[in-house]
């Protein structure tokens, strides 16, 4: 581990931390942040933009500086060593402890007590963002343990006090480690949203009322001059949605044409109640009632529907993003197909209201898809560059990989080797079986030869007058001409019948004494 020596909040401290991923920051990378987005995150490190620190959220950092000075004395009498607060790096990977021991195998990290904390039992029940920001620590400086304490303070004096040892957890780590080669991907091909003030509803003005008075004939009527009022509000008012800004204005303006409805169809009730003649003035009531009607309706049903068609939209490019990804990976396994479940991303964004924070749910459920995957190929990955070392050349043994390359990695080298060493063994019994039958062969072949033999020594010679009158003129070759002319044979019947290198001399010695007995008799 590097260390630096950097002062908290100096501009040094700052671009450090622009350049490192931080262990503070890890857990907003893995989305479990509950004070900061993985968007956020994201924003802030691309543009080197935070938020401004009000005085509040000031005076709580100073609180949990002080009270994590006041407690290093208690860890160190837990630790038994002193500890020292350190910044200090690992290639791109950062860290700030609380306190790390002299030989660095010993780190020390405080929070405040909270009931949350209260309530855990070991280290294991602490919220994922404490676990993780622990996790990252000891990776960068190879500690092989982590205090993790939690006090509360009245002024100098211990109220209460609650700590655990936190171990490394590899499977975490390996976690922590591709969520940020994934963030780092996304932080390179990151643009910044459009700035986007917080969605503000003007106030719809509200609608002049129709006064008229009847008595036999109309009294008084100001729908001269409230339907102009009407009529500009009808034709102003927008219905296609994209922002939250328009979806908050559009729920107001709904409301307002549902009680200019209302009003209109209450007027023009009490018209016909006060006299029936008065007809214009009814159906001049009763046709905006309806028109106000129409343009509530319609505003109801665009945020519903232009909502759902947003939802939809984002849904489907994430769907398709990672998908996209999925291909990219299965490119680097070929023949091995990734068993990919797609994230949920309609449940990501179930329950919420704001087209801001449905992208940002959308967005952290494709990373954690992706981030999941990626262990997958790795996995396979792993196990197919361990099988090109050992088990090169046996591929027809396994035309079931694509089911057994998702056992753990222990039970798959278990398999691989298995059947590889009962196709060796299976190899050699055949070929000890086809010796053995080729060696059977040959024994009985010269078992055959020499019997032959045998019975022409046996065979009595002919009479001398049918020898002598039918006996041939015989050129007469010596014995041992006979085995010089017959080397060539014999050497070819030996090594056709493939004799062992042990028993080849013994049956040419065999067939040499043969070789010499027919010129012999035929001498003879």
């Amino acid at each position: 581990m590097l260390s630096h020596n950097l002062v908290q909040g100096s501009l040094a401290w700052h671009e450090y931390r622009r350049t490192h991923f931080n262990a503070s920051d890890a857990p907003a990378m893995m989305g479990v942040s509950k004070y900061k987005t993985r968007q956020k995150l994201l924003h802030e490190l691309h543009t080197g933009l935070t938020d401004d620190i009000d005085a509040d959220t000031q005076k709580n950092f100073a609180e949990g500086h002080r009270s994590e000075a006041l407690a290093r004395p208690l860890a160190e009498k837990i630790i038994g060593e002193e500890l020292s607060a350190v910044v200090g790096s690992k290639g791109k990977y950062s860290a700030s402890f609380d306190g790390l021991t002299m030989l660095e195998d010993t780190a020390f990290e405080h929070k405040s007590l909270n009931d949350e904390i209260r309530a855990c039992s070991t280290a294991q029940e602490l919220h994922p963002m404490y676990r993780i920001q622990m996790e990252q620590q000891l990776m960068i400086s190879g500690a092989s343990r982590c205090l993790f304490m939690a006090t509360k303070w009245n002024g100098i004096d211990l109220l209460e006090e609650k700590h655990f040892w936190y171990e490394p957890d590899m499977e975490l780590r390996g976690q922590i480690i591709a969520g940020w080669e994934q963030f780092e991907k996304d932080l390179a091909a990151y643009i910044p949203p459009e700035v986007t003030e917080k969605p503000k509803t003007e106030a719809v003005e509200a609608f002049p009322v129709p006064s008229i008075q009847v008595k036999g004939e109309l009294v008084t009527c100001n729908l001269d001059a409230i339907t102009p009022y009407f009529d500009k509000f009808l034709a102003d008012t927008p219905t296609i949605l994209k922002t939250d800004a328009d979806f908050a204005q559009a729920e107001v303006n709904a409301k307002a044409s549902r009680e200019a409805a209302k009003n209109c169809k209450l007027t023009a009730k009490a018209v016909v109640d006060q006299i029936m003649p008065v007809s214009d003035v009814v159906r001049t009531l009763e046709g905006y009632a309806s028109k106000f009607d129409a343009l509530g309706l319609q505003l109801e049903k665009a945020v519903k529907e232009q909502k759902e068609a947003i939802k939809t939209a984002a849904i489907s490019n994430a769907r398709s993003l990672f998908n996209d990804h999925v291909a990219s990976l299965e490119d680097e396994i070929k023949t091995i197909r990734l068993n990919a479940q797609a994230p949920d991303f309609a449940g990501a964004i179930k329950g919420i209201r704001t087209i801001e924070s449905l992208h940002e749910r959308i967005n952290q459920a494709l990373v954690d898809g992706k981030l999941a995957v990626d262990a997958q190929a790795k996995d396979i990955r792993d196990k197919l560059t361990w099988c090109k070392v050992n088990a090169e050349g046996y591929g027809m043994l396994f035309p079931d990989l694509q089911q057994i390359i998702v056992k753990p990695m222990d039970d798959f080298q278990l398999l691989i080797k298995t059947r590889i060493e009962q196709h060796k063994q299976a190899e050699a019994e055949k070929e000890a079986r086809i010796r053995a039958e080729a060696e059977a062969k040959a024994k009985a072949d010269l078992e055959k030869a020499i019997e032959t033999a045998k019975q022409i020594e046996k065979q009595p010679e002919p009479s001398a007058q049918i020898a002598s009158a039918s006996k041939p003129v015989i050129t007469t070759v010596a014995p041992t001409d006979s085995v010089i002319e017959s080397q060539d044979i014999i050497a070819a019947f030996l090594k056709e019948r493939n004799f062992k290198k042990a028993d080849e001399n013994k049956y040419r010695a065999i067939l040499v004494e043969f070789v010499k007995f027919q010129a012999e008799h035929n001498h003879g």
